[in-house]
């Protein structure tokens, strides 16, 4: 080695270690990927007692419940191994319901937890049969409606269910085609959201009374989206989110005598988000716009002093996430970039907010990074928004850096806190998110603009977001990684394959790597979206070479960096079968790919033990290939990683 070789590499060492001097301390991946303390708290509907998840001794999340005012907290539920996500208050204030599927399947059932005795009964025990749609009412807090498949597959029937006995009847029979049901006020099915199966679009339709024909008030085209919102206070009135007459989704006041809309709420740039709707009146009280913050617009003037004072409580994007029958009080969710959710307790008559806790306190005593709104000229002069969070302690300069691309791909990335990024982050990795065209939130016009681009220019907007970021001094050009889940993961094996010398490497969690293999394995319930998926991604019955062209599988000799893929054994979305594939065909063409299978995940990964083995494998994989920094392993206990 000649001496200019070696000062040059004594002096890219020391500005190695110098810059992870500088940074913060290493965050213990169980802080940022491990069980919350305490979580999705709800106050009871006769405001006595608050719900909430938290973990048992054997860390599997339960729901406890403890007086409102003061007392000890008692589990009401016994899952075993993959713990309570999803859960909500029966109106009875007796019985907590929660959803469960088996090992990832998604075939999830709706189980009722006696308060009083702590048992469990499955309300929905029907194998393979899966629960999608329930809907409760304050005026009989004995009944639910759940939607169930248990008569076909690929449709969902509503159910009525008495929570106390059990008792299960066939309320509304599934045409075949319907998405989504909704009730009047008197807690019947009078509304429903059906795919438009020839088309692609959506149709709404509506019946006078149970037994009664469906009929076509409203066709959405298949560049359109919209759905029933909720009855209003008398027959005739129904609310409806649509971007139909506009290129951003509104929330619309339809008078189903005449036919008659009146627009309640809208902006011109983005899309209508939540909606908080006064269950008593019947009225829509504010709504919700995500902009590059999410933001309330305030309808009712009922309300309109409470916005007021939870928007002085604390820093960060704020939503009522529970409230007493009366109204009384509220439980208010903040949500930040670099901190803990905080739950507050929001007292309407004084106007007086209580902390509650905060999700996870382990968050407050460690260096989290800010999140910070950016946006770009793509290619073809479409300005594209998205998020950059930068390492602490060191200059955002020709950093490593990590393109994280969100799933969907008809979602979007907002501001708030997201382990993912932190934790890279915290590595010494700049970390760049992109609301790449198709993404929601922008308009039917930026939604429309991804169809038929997959590997297109939906691509082409990453890798103008990776020029962006290289030109405004960030990135080491040299040192982009891409990495993501579901469409994410696709978005990473295609970075690999179709642009192998953009990123250094990749790391794809239950990407798919055949489009029509995808297509042709969806669930027998996704049946209704068929037309929608031919018209946005392609027909695979009709076009399978155009599909065949956008498929990383099929270019996977032009593979040059390494790839890591992490894969659910039993999802039901992105089959094993897309990630075993492209591993197979990786190591017949001698490519570098590492692969950890998880036998008890599904469409990504729920267990505690499981997301700490993976992003373990995954610090290690991008610190050997980009020089970032990466706690040891150690051991993990109860993982289910298979490295294969």
């Amino acid at each position: 080695m000649s001496r200019a070789t070696l000062l040059a590499a004594i002096t890219m060492l020391t500005t190695a270690v110098t810059a992870s001097a500088a940074l913060p301390p290493l965050i213990p991946r169980d802080v940022l990927f491990g069980n919350p303390d305490k979580a999705g708290p709800q106050v009871s509907p006769d405001g006595k007692h608050l719900a909430y998840l938290a973990p048992d001794d054997k860390n599997v999340m339960q729901v406890w419940v403890r007086p409102l005012d003061k007392g000890d907290a008692k589990k009401i539920t016994g899952d075993e191994k993959r713990g309570v996500r999803s859960y909500f208050w029966a109106h009875d204030g007796k019985h907590l319901l929660y959803l469960q599927d088996a090992g990832g399947d998604e075939n999830f059932h709706l189980f009722a937890a006696d308060l009083a005795t702590a048992k469990t009964r499955d309300l929905t025990p029907f194998p393979g049969v899966r629960v999608q749609g329930v809907d409760l009412d304050k005026d009989h807090p004995d009944t639910v409606l759940v939607g169930l498949n248990k008569r076909t597959k690929a449709a969902f029937d509503m159910h009525r269910v008495t929570i106390s006995t059990g008792e299960e009847k066939l309320d509304t029979e599934n045409p075949g085609n319907v998405l989504g049901w909704t009730t009047d006020k008197d807690f019947v099915i009078r509304a429903a959201t059906a795919a438009n199966a020839k088309e692609g679009g959506y149709d709404l339709l509506v019946r006078a009374k149970p037994g009664d024909e469906w009929k076509t008030i409203k066709h959405w085209t298949v560049e359109e989206q919209g759905s029933a919102a909720g009855f209003g206070a008398d027959a005739n009135t129904l609310y409806v989110v649509g971007n139909h007459d506009a290129n951003t989704m509104r929330l619309v006041k339809l008078d189903l005598a005449t036919g008659k809309e009146e627009v309640v709420a809208e902006d011109k740039e983005y899309d209508i988000g939540g909606a908080m709707i006064d269950e008593k009146r019947r009225v829509p009280l504010a709504v919700s716009v995500t902009r590059a913050r999410t933001e309330w617009k305030v309808l009712d003037d009922s309300v309109r002093a409470d916005f007021e004072a939870l928007a002085k409580v604390r820093r960060g994007d704020f939503a009522v996430s529970s409230q007493t029958t009366d109204q009384s009080k509220w439980v208010v969710a903040y949500t930040a970039d670099n901190g803990p959710v905080a739950y507050y307790l929001y007292d309407r008559p004084t106007k007086k907010a209580e902390l509650l806790f905060v999700n996870n306190s382990k968050l407050e005593k460690v260096q989290l990074a800010e999140t910070e709104p950016i946006s770009y000229k793509a290619k073809d002069g479409l300005t594209v928004h998205g998020y950059l969070t930068k390492p602490l302690g060191v200059e955002a300069k020709n950093l490593p850096t990590v393109l994280l691309v969100h799933g969907g791909p008809w979602a979007r990335d907002s501001w708030g806190f997201n382990p993912l990024a932190q934790f890279l982050a915290n590595r010494g990795y700049a970390v760049l998110q992109v609301n790449f065209r198709g993404s929601t939130g922008y308009g039917k016009a930026f939604l429309n603009a991804g169809n038929r681009e997959w590997a297109g220019k939906m691509h082409q907007d990453l890798l103008d977001a990776v020029e962006w970021i290289t030109k405004e001094g960030v990135a080491d050009p040299k040192k982009v990684a891409i990495m993501g889940g579901s469409y994410g993961g696709y978005a990473t094996l295609v970075g690999l394959t179709f642009t192998p010398e953009v990123f250094a490497c990749g790391v794809d969690i239950v990407g798919p790597s055949n489009i029509t293999t995808l297509l042709k394995t969806i669930p027998p319930y996704w049946a209704p979206m068929k037309a929608l998926f031919a018209k946005r991604v392609g027909d695979p019955e009709k076009e399978e070479a155009f599909l065949k062209e956008r498929s990383p599988l099929f270019k996977v000799d032009a593979i040059q960096r390494p790839l890591l893929i992490g894969q659910g054994a039993n999802d039901p979305r992105v089959k094993v079968a897309e990630s075993d594939q492209i591993v197979d065909a990786m190591r017949k063409a001698g490519k570098p790919v590492e692969y950890v299978l998880y036998p008890d995940e599904g469409h990504g990964f729920v267990r505690p033990e499981n997301r700490l083995h993976f992003f373990a494998v995954t610090e290690q994989f991008l610190a050997k290939h980009l020089g970032g920094r990466a706690e040891p392993v150690g051991e993990i206990k109860g993982h289910s990683g298979q490295v294969k």
